[in-house]
């Protein structure tokens, strides 16, 4: 079995006294076979730290580069995948972020965002994981 290891964050902007969640929409993929909405996350290329790699991947996905991580807030999550043939064993740590920018450019991997507030991104979330990620980091942020 092939293993992978991704770190990521959940996104929220304050507007006023509601607060807003990035979520980005994946075209499909070996993980999916049709389009998905989940959270900005990627690979750790070697030598590099988790928080250096979401920095990193959230600038690349979004070009958001103002993150404030939330002190005391990581999750994990884990799943299988299968590609080409064989199954992936994928393990993403998520951190908490705060940011003040609202205009996101996304890259070639997206096809879409939306800021989204607690309850329609819950939603919107395609996956049960990603979904548990979102409430843990909104209950925390509370």
């Amino acid at each position: 079995m092939n293993f992978e290891k991704s770190a990521g964050a959940i996104i929220f902007r304050k507007n006023g006294d509601k607060i807003y969640y990035l979520l980005l929409c994946y075209p499909l993929s070996a993980r999916s076979k049709k389009d998905y909405w989940d959270l900005p996350k990627g690979h750790i290329e070697d030598g590099e730290k988790e928080i250096d790699t979401v920095r990193r991947e959230v600038k690349e996905e979004t070009g958001i580069e103002d993150l404030k991580f939330v002190e005391g807030f990581k999750e994990e999550i884990k799943y299988f995948f299968n590609f080409q043939h064989k199954i992936i064993s994928k393990t993403v740590v998520f951190y908490l972020a705060e940011t003040e920018t609202k205009d996101v450019e996304i890259s070639f991997e997206h096809i879409d965002y939306e800021w989204l507030l607690y309850e329609k991104a819950i939603k919107q979330l395609t996956f049960e994981n990603a979904k548990q990620v979102l409430k843990r980091a909104n209950e925390f942020r509370k």
